[in-house]
Order: C-alpha cells, then structure tokens, then sequence
C-alpha cells in the first residue's frame, strides 16, 4: 500500500500558503473540543488546499490540455481559483441536483459547469470520461496523492496551533477520504498519536461501508444535507487502503443530528457551516464521539441562504 509521505505535505504546506487562509481555531470548553474554522477558507472551503497543490505541481503540459474535474461544488470551487493563476480552462461536471449558488460560485470563477442527470456517481463517471476522449487533466477530488497531501496542511495548521495542547481524538467528515487520509499522513508521526474519527451521514453511507465491511455494493443513497458528503467512492481509489489504515473509528449521524449541528454552530458560535462539515459537530453534540479533548474540523461554509435559513426557523 502506498501511503502519503510527511514530506509531500510539507511541501504542500510551502506551495499553496501565499494563495490560502490559516483558518482560525476556537476552544470551547463546554464541549472540550478544539474547532478548525475551514468556512473561513477562500472559496469557503477546504477543498482549495488540494486542488491548489495538484494544479500548482502540474507540469506545463498538462495545464496547456486544459482541466476537467467532478465536484458537488466546493473542490469545482478550488480547481476554479488555482486554474485562474494560469489561465487554464477548466470545465466541471456536476450533478444537475448541486446546490444552485455552488454552481454559481464555480462559474463566477470562471468555471464551465456541465450539470449530469442523477447525482455525484454521475457526474464523476462523466467527467472521468471525457478527460479520458479529450486528453484534458482529471482533477480528482480525492483519489489523487498530491490532492490528499494538500488536504494534509490542515493538520500542519493545527499542530502549529494548538502546540503542547494534548488531544484525544480528532474529528473529520468523510466523502472519498482525501481529507481524513490526509489529517491520517500528517498524525502518523505524532507521539503520542491522537485517535481519528471519519464521520458520513447515514443517507449516504460508501465509505463507512467500505471501512466497515470492504464493500459499497447494495448502499441505498437519500438525500442528504451533507451535499459534498455523497456519492461512492471512485473504484480503486488510493484512499481505500489509506482510510483503513489511518482511520481508527468510522461513525455515522442522522440528517437530524446534521441539521441541529448546523443551527447549533450559527446560535453558540455565529459561524455559518454547511451540511457537510457539520457531520463533525454532529458526532460530538450526539455523544458518538466520547473521547476528550478533541479536534473538529468544520470543513466549509458554502450553504444554501434559503436552506440555512429554514433550519434557524425550523
């Protein structure tokens, strides 16, 4: 198995720094967790720290064929501003059910967005697809080593942080695993190493089912809050393996407990996160997670107004 050395996140850490925000880190004492305010990203998300390594590590080749990538909106995003700093094309395949002002923020970039009938599944395979017929260079959200060691510099932020803070458990969400296998490269090392925690929501339960029993076949996918969150996991991806080898506990929350996490971050700490990053909280507020202190990370900030909205009314 191949895992993600400590040095490509290093490097990472040094590529994209001049282009990103380290992102604040807040202590609540009442939970006895540490929270890592990603929703202050640019883009408003994570997922501009993978996307920005891999583009800024292409070679001049594979920027001139263009880019081409799959996304529910938030990695689209972060392909979107890195293929900017060199005027690349990109075009982004995406579910024509995603999140209306994600499609509009990818654009305003200046993304193309192709909208694919069904969901994220979809969208990938189209995606995987053309790149493949045209020649242009697949930005993989998650399967992808340079990708996950850009994910990675979120731990680098948070050990610099928190310093000789000692921690029990980090806490992240998981989609394809490239931000779990990544905060799990950057941990390896740590002694004592913390435990970490992926968190899935259960209306769309891949990789929890592939870490729990080898296998996504038969998962039935709802509807989910956590947008970013869904669709299986890529056939073969390198995060397979790594998932199981990083991660020590895998939980699942209901779209409740996603929905409560959501209007309990904007009423304690007036932060605005999507469904997707709220998995974290969710699995401290419902008492999944035992362990403290812990680390959270809240992943993004890109929700719907109208959906936002509603929950705080709801």
């Amino acid at each position: 198995m191949s895992l993600i050395p400590q040095q490509w996140i290093e490097q990472a850490a040094s590529r994209i720094a001049p282009y990103i925000q380290h992102t604040p880190l807040t202590y609540d004492a009442e939970l006895d967790s540490y929270i890592k305010w990603e929703n202050h990203q640019v883009t408003g998300s994570f997922k501009v720290r993978g996307a920005l390594n891999k583009v800024l590590g292409l070679r001049s080749w594979e920027r001139h064929a263009g880019l081409v990538t799959a996304s529910a909106g938030n990695h689209g995003q972060g392909v979107a501003l890195a293929a900017n700093l060199f005027a690349i094309p990109v075009i982004v395949f995406a579910s024509d059910h995603a999140v209306p002002e994600k499609i509009h923020a990818m654009q305003k970039l200046g993304a193309e967005v192709r909208l694919i009938p069904g969901g994220y599944a979809q969208a990938e395979a189209a995606g995987i697809a053309f790149a493949d017929q045209t020649g242009a260079t697949w930005i993989s959200p998650y399967n992808d080593g340079q990708v996950i060691a850009g994910q990675g510099t979120i731990a680098l932020e948070l050990l610099q942080d928190l310093g000789a803070q000692p921690t029990h458990t980090w806490v992240a969400p998981a989609g394809g695993g490239g931000l779990v296998c990544g905060i799990g490269a950057a941990l390896d090392q740590q002694k004592p190493r913390p435990r970490l925690t992926a968190v899935q929501s259960e209306a769309s339960p891949y990789l929890y089912e592939i870490f729990q029993r080898g296998s996504q076949d038969g998962v039935v996918e709802l509807d989910s809050l956590a947008d970013g969150l869904s669709g299986p996991v890529e056939a073969g991806s390198v995060t397979i393996p790594m998932v199981k080898h990083y991660v020590d506990d895998f939980l699942l929350v209901r779209e409740s407990d996603i929905a409560h996490a959501i209007t309990y971050a904007w009423r304690h700490y007036h932060e605005r996160i999507e469904g997707s990053a709220a998995v974290a909280l969710a699995a401290i507020l419902t008492g999944k997670v035992v362990a403290r202190p812990a680390v959270l990370v809240i992943t993004g900030g890109n929700i719907a107004a109208q959906v936002h909205s509603h929950l705080l009314n709801a």
